[in-house]
């Protein structure tokens, strides 16, 4: 009987909650633990697993499933990873992921541990296919369109600005890979509103796009995790023109994040030491079992 993989899911919130779903229902993982701010006070879905503050507090863990915000990946991962334990994260700030590749290949090596990182569904999975529309037409463009959706790392960017006390944002596609971000902030008292709109609008996961914010009394009532994603490419197959290619879905944004988490903690067990993106390993790693098994399935 093939050794289970002991995995540590690290922060619980949207993210965690359905890391911990996915790996209950994944027949090669056992769950090592959660890790959390306070342990204190533990939920009853949590009652079953031991709950810490610290990744050092949890015994055999394989890999450590980071699904703390975007801002605070680099220091779990370098936590885990000097301590010999795999990650995998869904960092999404895409310009600044070579640079984390690099950072956390570092720490990596030296302990002889994996990293993936930015393993969410965009950048994620959704990279793996654009890597593949990229080589069925090397010359050409490609279009990225999001939602219409809840963009879990924006909202969460949202709530870390002072004077935000909840926040939803969503992403509307207007076309050819450009958007537009319409935020919606209930306000703690004391904060002016027109001066906490442009801090959002000026923080790096906004500056670059169409943002509107907007003041209202109970952003729950606005809330709906669905999201999507449409990719299109135009190019040449050699020389041959108009090769055109469509990749659509519609999702459950946190559901889907964690599905391609713990897949790719799964492949975290078959890299040498270092740091990858989704890209550079092998697709057949993510998925459980012998590898013939889904050379015969799949081929």
């Amino acid at each position: 009987m093939q050794k289970l993989i002991r995995a540590a899911v690290v922060g619980y919130g949207n993210i965690g909650k359905y890391t911990l779903e996915t790996l209950e229902s994944s027949p090669d993982f056992e769950i090592a633990g959660v890790v959390r701010r306070s342990s204190s006070s533990v939920s009853p879905e949590l009652q079953n697993y031991k709950v810490v503050t610290s990744i050092n507090d949890l015994h055999n863990v394989d890999v450590a499933i980071l699904c703390t915000p975007t801002r605070n990946v680099e220091k779990y991962a370098i936590e885990c990873l000097s301590a010999g334990i795999n990650t995998v994260d869904s960092f999404d700030i895409h310009s600044k992921i070579l640079e984390l590749r690099n950072s956390l290949n570092e720490y990596a090596v030296k302990n002889g541990a994996v990293s993936i990182i930015s393993a969410g569904w965009d950048p994620g999975s959704d990279s793996v296919i654009r890597t593949l529309m990229e080589a069925m037409a090397p010359k050409g463009i490609t279009y990225t369109n999001f939602g219409p959706g809840m963009s879990m790392g924006h909202t969460v960017a949202v709530k870390a600005i002072d004077g935000v006390k909840a926040a939803l944002s969503m992403t509307i596609p207007t076309g050819t890979g450009v958007h537009r971000r319409m935020v919606y902030i209930e306000l703690e008292d004391g904060y002016n509103f027109q001066e906490v709109s442009q801090s959002i609008k000026a923080d790096d996961y906004f500056a670059h796009d169409e943002t509107h914010v907007f003041q209202v009394d109970d952003v729950e009532a606005l809330k709906d995790m669905g999201h999507g994603v449409l990719m299109e490419r135009k190019g040449a197959s050699g020389e041959t023109q108009n090769q055109q290619f469509k990749f659509d879905m519609r999702i459950n944004n946190p559901a889907l994040t964690a599905q391609v988490l713990v897949s790719a903690a799964r492949a975290t067990l078959r890299q040498s030491p270092g740091a990858y993106t989704m890209i550079e390993i092998p697709v057949v790693d993510l998925l459980p079992g012998e590898k013939e098994m889904w050379i015969k399935k799949l081929v």
